[in-house]
């Protein structure tokens, strides 16, 4: 790990490092404005010109390009074929007016060259500077040629455009596959970078992509919108933005929840005052609030550390009769899912409570009422996980107070039990291993080492998959994650924006969630005033 929390961040290019969005309003209007008068002489429907200010910003702006036209035109209820993206720029297709609108750009850009916003280049090289990888983040096939024409190029170490998007088959935004494979090629993690957006589909990519950071930038007054679809933080120019701050963010602890229960919300600060919103974003919620409105819940629970203390062994983690029954009656009261570490069979059978959604082995292997799944690429690597678990074995088996657990889709090495002396030991091993497999990743928990299949699967990935296929609104449901451990982060990232994050630790420590209780008996607690209620 270096010496921030955070290890790189993944810029979006036009509006948020270079000026072009005027040249792209431009070209739009042009082609748009263009077919809606051949559709007028064509067919006498009434000429409605493009609106820069209301068109372009809802329903192409961020998109890409094709989805743009088809988008826009859908607005206007006129239907084309969407056709290929070889289509001829003649073409009445949504690819051929979206071939059209770009031989115009590069028009126009040859014209007028492209700006840059000043302070986010003077970010970037600072961020450089510090040692803070950045890569940059495109919907449009020019992106190369933009940054290339501005000079900046050598400024960002990888490139996800559209270019590059459509040859690896990634999906548009609002889903976040363009920002995760950038930080991906940069060797990082999503939850430790963060995403610079001035679109509302991109601050909704950064969400889905599990980002430990989104800012937007509200070059356009759109401070509500970027908000509602997912900002952390907005702000005006990225001017106030430093690494201080953005380190500030990632160090954030949450506020103890029952401390802040009747507590009133302040009013929110300036927008642009990044320092007062970073400082007091936990103070625009109200647990009581959010727990007892009259959106739907769902609760999703971490087992170990949250249902059930934290014990010297796994087996010895059995839930109690009262933390069973009191579960139980939030089932009955509220859709309830159990999200664990430990195989899907193994918690089920601890947890015992019927008619419950069960996500085990970090959300690998997913089974409730009516459906199942096991993410797709997991199986592959079984065998691969069979065999790290001989190893460690082999090497700790004799080893006073290790325990290897064997979770068929990850392993899990114990050392809670262990003398000192000997965890650098242990951790040297396992660091080798995974340091030599390209299909494994590394995750510390309390006093555990988790090797776990090198695909970008997680906890929160999980919860996001299950309210999808129950198709549960985000927008009418109030989603609820409590959980205890690192794994639990992903889980309090995704559902950051439209949930509640609750994070079990005896002590304060940073965390993505909202609020903190301090152990099972305050779960317990909570569930009962929530039953009260």
């Amino acid at each position: 790990m270096g010496k921030f929390s955070f290890d790189s961040v993944i810029f979006d290019m036009d509006g948020v490092v270079t000026q072009t969005a005027r040249i792209h309003v431009d070209a739009w209007k042009i082609v748009f404005d263009e077919y809606l008068r051949s559709r007028e002489s064509k067919f006498s429907e009434e000429f409605r010109e493009f609106s820069p200010e209301v068109d372009y910003l809802k329903f192409v702006d961020g998109k890409p390009r094709y989805k743009g036209v088809q988008s826009f035109f859908r607005s206007r209820k006129i239907s084309i074929p969407f056709g290929d993206p070889d289509d001829n720029p003649d073409k009445e297709t949504c690819c051929g007016i979206g071939n059209k609108k770009n031989l115009i750009f590069n028009e126009l850009l040859d014209k007028e060259g492209a700006e840059v916003f000043v302070p986010a280049i003077d970010l970037i090289k600072s961020l450089k500077s510090a040692g803070i990888r950045v890569g940059i983040v495109s919907s449009s096939k020019n992106c190369q040629k933009i940054i290339r024409a501005a000079g900046i190029e050598d400024l960002f170490e990888t490139r996800v455009d559209g270019v590059i998007s459509a040859e690896l088959g990634l999906k548009g935004k609002p889903e976040g596959d363009a920002f995760v494979t950038a930080a991906l090629n940069l060797k990082k993690s999503p939850a430790r970078s963060v995403v610079v957006e001035d679109a509302r589909s991109g601050v909704q990519a950064g969400r889905n992509g599990g980002f430990g950071l989104i800012i937007g930038v509200a070059r356009k007054n759109n401070e509500k919108s970027l908000l509602k679809y997912g900002a952390d933080v907005v702000v005006r120019d990225l001017s106030p933005v430093t690494i201080e701050r953005i380190e500030e963010w990632f160090q954030k602890i949450p506020d103890p929840l029952f401390e802040r229960w009747k507590k009133p919300v302040p009013k929110m600060k300036d927008l642009n005052d990044l320092k007062g919103i970073i400082k007091n974003f936990h103070y625009y919620r109200s647990p009581k609030n959010l727990l007892f409105s009259r959106q739907k819940t769902i609760f999703f629970l971490d087992y170990d550390g949250t249902l059930t203390p934290i014990v010297d062994r796994p087996d010895m983690a059995i839930m109690s009769d009262e933390m069973r029954d009191v579960t139980k009656r939030l089932s009955e009261k509220h859709q309830t899912a159990i999200v664990s570490g430990r195989m899907r069979e193994d918690v089920e059978n601890l947890v015992k409570i019927d008619g419950l959604f069960y996500a085990g082995s970090h959300g690998f292997d997913i089974k409730g009422p009516g459906f199942s799944m096991i993410q797709p690429e997991v199986q592959a690597i079984i065998p691969t996980i069979q065999n790290i678990t001989k190893q460690l074995k082999a090497r700790f088996g004799t080893m006073e107070g290790a325990i290897v657990e064997h979770k068929k889709f990850s392993v899990a090495m114990h050392y809670r039990l262990v003398d000192e002396k000997n965890v650098p030991v242990i951790s040297t091993f396992v660091n080798s291993l995974v340091s030599d497999n390209p299909d494994l990743r590394l995750m510390n928990g309390k006093k555990v080492f988790e090797i776990l299949p090198a695909i970008y699967w997680h906890k929160g990935k999980a919860i996001r998959w299950i309210i999808k296929t129950l198709d549960i609104s985000w927008k009418n449901t109030r989603v609820v994650y409590i959980g205890d451990d690192t794994t639990d982060e992903d889980a309090f990232r995704a559902i950051r924006h439209n949930g509640l994050g609750i994070l079990v630790s005896d002590k304060p420590k940073p965390s993505a969630a909202h609020f903190q209780i301090s152990n099972p008996d305050e779960v317990k607690k909570l569930f009962e005033l929530i039953l009260s209620s």
